[in-house]
């Protein structure tokens, strides 16, 4: 896809996460927001998936495609999105978000069979531990497919996170990319303030890790050039880590750069402002 492709579909996709939010008023707008060129750009570029007339196919092993998992599973308003976009389950899904009954829930799970959901989420610090378990599978059994990995940056305080850390380069686990969403912003405040993660990316070099940063996180063409730099790096015997930098509400003004739109949702005239700053490209649910 052309890059203004690419851009309009996620001013489409932010529309999607501020409505989501409005209509249960429930959720976290602010790293959805933030993360939307990411999942736009995996989702209708990067990723390797299967497909039929056009539409993914999914089933729960992967095998032999890439997969994608969420661990800072709150942002799942972006990844709904993006998904349903992508055609993964029906657009017009969206509407019931965080409602009675719906597959879609805040944090994902698996129990609602949801299309493209391989595990429940949210609980900070699993992700990258499950993401080694289907990267080592996936080296086992000579699947040549890649694992991708959203980790948030308040999520590196957890201890799990750690000895994930140390696993991945002492098993050489080289066919897969972690990324975390340096966005500087926690539930409770700045991360420099809650609990300064410092020199993220030296940490994980000590640890054997290759860190490729992308500077401009909400820009479409910075981020598809560094998931296309991760994936050359892929398969020299070390994990790649990418750290994104992001704008936490980004695309909407008011939201930019604070931590109160962590896990707020817009009232009737913020969600009227909001959406006056976005494209509907792809048309609302």
């Amino acid at each position: 896809m052309e890059i203004e492709q690419l851009e309009k579909i996620a001013s489409q996709v932010r529309r999607d996460i501020v409505r989501m939010v409005h209509g249960c008023q429930s959720g976290h707008p602010g790293g959805s927001l933030g993360c939307t060129e990411l999942f736009v750009a995996l989702y209708f570029e990067r990723l390797k998936l299967k497909e039929q007339d056009g539409k993914p196919v999914f089933d729960m092993n992967g095998k032999d495609e890439d997969i994608f998992f969420l661990s800072n599973g709150h942002i799942s308003p972006v990844w709904y999105s993006t998904l349903a976009r992508r055609g993964y389950f029906p657009v017009s899904e969206l509407a019931t978000f965080r409602k009675l009954d719906s597959r879609l829930q805040g944090h994902p799970t698996t129990h609602e069979h949801l299309e493209g959901i391989r595990i429940a989420s949210g609980s900070l610090g699993q992700g990258l531990s499950v993401a080694l378990g289907a990267a080592t599978a996936k080296k086992l059994n000579n699947d040549k497919g890649h694992i991708f990995v959203l980790m948030g940056d308040g999520e590196q305080q957890e201890g799990q996170v750690w000895e994930a850390a140390g696993f991945a380069p002492h098993h050489q686990i080289d066919n897969l990319v972690a990324i975390i969403d340096l966005n500087g912003q926690q539930i409770d405040g700045p991360t420099v303030k809650v609990m300064n993660n410092r020199d993220l990316g030296a940490k994980y070099e000590a640890f054997g890790w290759e860190v490729i940063s992308i500077e401009e996180g909400n820009d479409m063409a910075a981020v598809l050039k560094g998931l296309y730099e991760a994936q050359s790096r892929l398969g020299h015997g070390r994990p790649i880590l990418i750290l994104l930098h992001t704008g936490m509400g980004f695309g909407v003004d008011f939201m930019m750069g604070s931590h109160k739109w962590h896990g707020v949702a817009p009232n009737d005239e913020q969600l009227a402002a909001a959406l006056g700053q976005l494209e509907e490209s792809l048309g609302d649910y």
